[in-house]
């Protein structure tokens, strides 16, 4: 029997929430407006005033916003809440050292775990499980989301955090848990790392739900880890700036719900701007019905998606976001850490010892993400390899202070690293999704 967390809100007539989405847009605008001097200042230079705004069907008169709208605000001046109603800040790494900074009410946080009680409800979970979240916790948005969202549903939280895996395994097998959060790449090494203590997931442990995201993986890496673990492996997906993970897949596991009481999606063709159909690849486009401190008016996430309206096989009326097809910017997910090359141009313009040509490249270390920063060394002496090592280190260090993870660096001799006429290729991705 299908479980819904809310039926009349998640079964819904699309005609009906429609209506609902454009009187909450309605709302949102005039929010954003009064309370919000960036807005007001963004909607004058392009003519629009709240009252244009009618239905969602003039979504398209209003103006974009993007990462670079929340660097340039650094820290909260797109905020439209006193910093009295801020009840919890989340923060992720920038591409020149300062953190993208979100703010929530406490409004927020409840709206976030609603969310996710409904993606954990449309995939059988409830007050009998036993859920270990497994992603970091801290100011990256994952750990903490998804622990309010099983808590929300009533079932048992383990908030075991990243790393530590032979414990993690051990608790997972003697605490019954049913269900984990985490990385697909985590999990897949969670796999391996048991079978060399001689302990089967799949065989002995009540391990049964997945929920994985905050990286890229593809549906033959979904069908391998439920062949090893024996599990039903979903898809979450989320941004930092949105509020996180926030949308699962149903039992279906064909696409992702996507709230349309609280989040407008669009697709648009990236050269025009313009909706795409169905089932068409576009750049996702997403703005926040409800959210108070920091709300966003068709904020261009990056991602490269289609969307599919037609109703679910699980009865659900909103819309699903079908797995991601990449990005529409230089940005990659490095052990579900978001990394973009400028960070490490940043670092490297820092060091004279080494010329701005570089080349990230990523690969498997086993069943996780490895990452090589490729740098040329301006003058390669055969007598300076211990200032070579120190200098290594130096930029090791810097590197993981800025991207919050490890890098190694290579050095390379001058030349090295390919020119380019046009847009430098600074990323070569070897990992098998």
């Amino acid at each position: 029997m299908m479980s819904y967390w809310k039926p009349e809100i998640e079964t819904m007539d699309p005609k009906d929430l429609r209506q609902m989405q454009s009187e909450k847009l309605v709302k949102l605008v005039k929010y954003v407006y009064d309370r919000s001097p960036f807005y007001k200042k963004r909607f004058d230079e392009f003519g629009i005033k709240p009252e244009d705004i009618k239905s969602i069907d003039d979504i398209g008169k209003l103006p974009f916003t993007v990462k670079q709208d929340l660097r340039d605000t650094y820290p909260n001046g797109m905020f439209c809440v006193k910093n009295t109603d801020v009840v919890r800040y989340h923060a992720s790494s920038g591409t020149t050292g300062k953190p993208t900074v979100v703010g929530y009410t406490q409004n927020d946080l409840d709206a976030w775990a609603e969310s996710l009680a409904r993606g954990m409800t449309a995939i059988g979970l409830g007050q009998d499980d036993i859920i270990q979240v497994s992603y970091g916790y801290g100011l990256f948005t994952g750990g903490l989301g998804v622990h309010y969202g099983s808590e929300k549903i009533g079932a048992t939280t383990l908030p075991a955090g990243s790393g530590n895996t032979e414990r993690q395994i051990t608790l997972m097998k003697d605490l019954d848990v049913t269900a984990i959060c985490c990385t697909p790449s985590y999990f897949s090494y969670l796999i391996e790392a048991a079978d060399h203590m001689g302990c089967s997931i799949k065989d002995e442990t009540k391990l049964k739900i997945g929920i994985f995201g905050a990286e890229p993986w593809s549906e033959s890496l979904r069908k391998r880890i439920e062949e090893r673990s024996g599990i039903k492996a979903y898809d979450v997906f989320g941004t930092s700036e949105l509020s996180g993970p926030l949308f699962i897949e149903c039992e279906a596991q064909e696409g992702m719900h996507v709230w349309g009481d609280m989040f407008l999606f669009e697709i648009l063709d990236a050269e025009t701007n313009e909706p795409v159909p169905d089932g068409v690849v576009g750049e996702l486009v997403v703005t926040t019905l409800i959210k108070e401190a920091l709300p966003l008016i068709r904020y261009r996430v990056g991602d490269l998606a289609s969307l599919d309206t037609s109703v679910c096989k699980c009865g659900r009326t909103h819309p699903r976001l079908m797995r991601l097809k990449g990005r529409s910017d230089d940005m990659v997910i490095v052990r579900g850490i978001n990394v973009f090359p400028g960070q490490v141009e940043y670092v490297l313009v820092k060091f004279p010892e080494v010329s701005p040509h570089f080349m990230i490249v990523l690969d498997r270390d086993g069943e996780l993400d490895s990452m090589t920063v490729q740098v040329e060394l301006v003058d390669m002496a055969s007598d300076k390899l211990d200032d070579y090592h120190k200098l290594k280190a130096r930029l090791e260090h810097e590197l993981k202070s800025i991207l919050n993870l490890h890098a190694e660096v290579e050095f390379v001799a001058p030349g090295t690293i390919p020119r380019s006429e046009g847009k430098a290729k600074r990323v070569t991705d070897k990992r098998q999704f």
